[in-house]
């Protein structure tokens, strides 16, 4: 009934002050008066209600209520009447939330700092009748004053408010507006934001009791620096991306914070790295530039499972960018590439094979009661085709570059076929080095799968597509590696004890 009261009066005096102004009745000073009187004589109804018993409700209802009509009033001195210019009905509009922030603070009134907030975020475009840098402005500086009235309380509704109330209009004039309005100022405005809402978090952490969803605001805070691209230049938006990213991980490294703060956070900052690298790199070097991050990230989180995880997610882009460089139709017919492709292809085939083996080393050092045994098989496949992957496509590429379309593809393949052989080799190796048990299973298996890869190479794409001096080559070295491997493997067998070869 409460609210059901509040939404009548409101709809009373917006009648009171439009259509009464559309049918000519009253003057218009005397329309303001009447809805200046009837702000203040809620707001002091409110205030005596409060001090009886099972007066609180109704106190809210009407100072919100009060408040309300206030905001009305000085949309009506704005728009409809133009007695005052947007910037005085902003700072009149910032006077009427303040105050009635300040009986929410009093009042201790989560409820009642919501009902003085969110009309002001929904009737401040209607001054402005927009969205443009004045309105922005105007909402930067009501959440920054918003922000003492939640010292010391754990109003989590009142901060979504706050984060709403610059994120939201923010996000608007980045697609409203276009590269040539004002595109630094605007950006300026995104680094603000995430300012305040960097800011915000950090002091109202210790007060709340509920610190993911506090961490997941202060990173919805910043999304407008991550979408500041829409509106300006490809290296304000690259430099407030990666300014962002580097804060988040500074704060995340620097002291002792809830668990899910620092992952949240630690995610938003790779997330922030991500949208800088997009900006800043074009071309063929966001591969790369990607992959050379995963590999930074895998060897100094090694030890944190977060870490790993934006470790992997780099990688994976990062590869997947590398594949559009190299695609499979690449590699098995004779291409002459542009040679800054091939360049970063070189590059990225070498990066994909490092940031799998980093990751690797990374996921062998987590607790074996922590593994999952199918995900780590799964994972296994995937990073050895990757390698193998990378592997063709760098000595195809670089045969190609060299040697050109025709004796140079040839070369690289005869090269890819004895790069195949060698690391199954290389397994088969790194296996007897090993204790005899379930530790030499997975190279064993990955060294005979390979095996067979490679012989099957061989015979079904070498034989007919290489020729001349390269089908000698690569027939006469896989050959000879085979025989050593046989040989070699054979007379570890006939030194181990019975159940070893069992």
């Amino acid at each position: 009934m409460a609210v059901a009261g509040v939404a009548v009066t409101l709809v009373g005096v917006v009648l009171l002050l439009v259509l009464a102004a559309e049918a000519g009745l009253l003057r218009p000073e005397l329309r303001v008066a009447g809805g200046i009187a009837l702000a203040g004589a809620l707001v002091g109804v409110a205030t005596r209600l409060r001090r009886r018993p099972g007066g609180r409700i109704g106190a809210i209802a009407l100072a919100s209520t009060g408040i309300a009509a206030a905001y009305l009033d000085v949309i009506a001195i704005t728009t409809i009447y133009k007695w005052a210019p947007a910037p005085v009905g902003l700072l009149l509009a910032a006077v009427v939330g303040g105050a009635g922030l300040a009986l929410a603070r009093r009042w201790d009134s989560e409820h009642l700092g919501l009902l003085v907030l969110l009309p002001l975020i929904v009737l401040a475009p209607v001054i402005t009748r927009g969205v443009d840098l004045l309105l922005v402005g105007f909402m930067l500086a009501l959440s920054a004053a918003a922000l003492p009235v939640q010292l010391g309380k754990d109003w989590s509704w009142m901060h979504a408010a706050r984060v709403a109330a610059t994120t939201v209009p923010l996000l608007a004039a980045l697609v409203a507006m276009s590269r040539h309005d004002h595109p630094w100022l605007i950006g300026a405005a995104c680094g603000v934001a995430a300012i305040l809402a960097i800011a915000s978090g950090l002091i109202l952490l210790p007060a709340s009791k509920n610190a993911g969803a506090l961490a997941v605001l202060t990173a919805i805070g910043t999304m407008p620096v991550l979408a500041a691209g829409i509106a300006v230049d490809r290296m304000q938006a690259a430099l407030l991306a990666a300014v962002l990213s580097a804060v988040m991980l500074a704060i995340v490294l620097v002291g002792h914070r809830p668990r899910i703060v620092t992952q949240i956070w630690s995610a938003w900052a790779a997330i922030a790295a991500l949208v800088a690298v997009t900006a800043a790199f074009a071309g063929y070097l966001e591969g790369p530039v990607l992959l050379a991050m995963a590999i930074i990230v895998a060897i100094a989180g090694r030890h944190d499972a977060v870490a790993r995880w934006i470790a992997a997610g780099f990688g994976i882009i990062g590869a997947a960018m590398f594949y559009s460089y190299a695609p499979l139709f690449v590699l098995i017919r004779a291409t002459a590439r542009p040679t800054s492709i091939a360049v970063s292809t070189l590059a990225a085939s070498v990066l994909v094979v490092a940031f799998v083996v980093v990751l690797a080393r990374a996921w062998l050092g987590v607790d074996r009661t922590q593994r999952n045994s199918d995900l780590a098989w799964i994972l296994g496949v995937a990073g050895g085709s990757l390698v193998i992957y990378a592997v063709t496509a760098f000595t195809v590429t670089a045969g190609v570059l060299t040697g050109g379309a025709n004796g140079g593809f040839l070369a690289g393949h005869m090269a890819a076929t004895i790069c195949w052989i060698g690391m199954a080799a290389g397994l088969f190796v790194y296996a007897l080095r090993l204790a005899a048990g379930e530790r030499r299973t997975a190279p064993i298996t990955a060294g005979l799968v390979l095996t067979g890869a490679a012989t099957a190479k061989l015979f079904l794409f070498d034989l007919a597509t290489l020729d001349g001096i390269f089908r000698v080559a690569a027939f006469i070295v896989v050959g000879l590696v085979l025989l050593s491997m046989g040989a070699g493997y054979a007379r570890s067998l006939a030194s181990s004890s019975p159940r070893e070869q069992t």
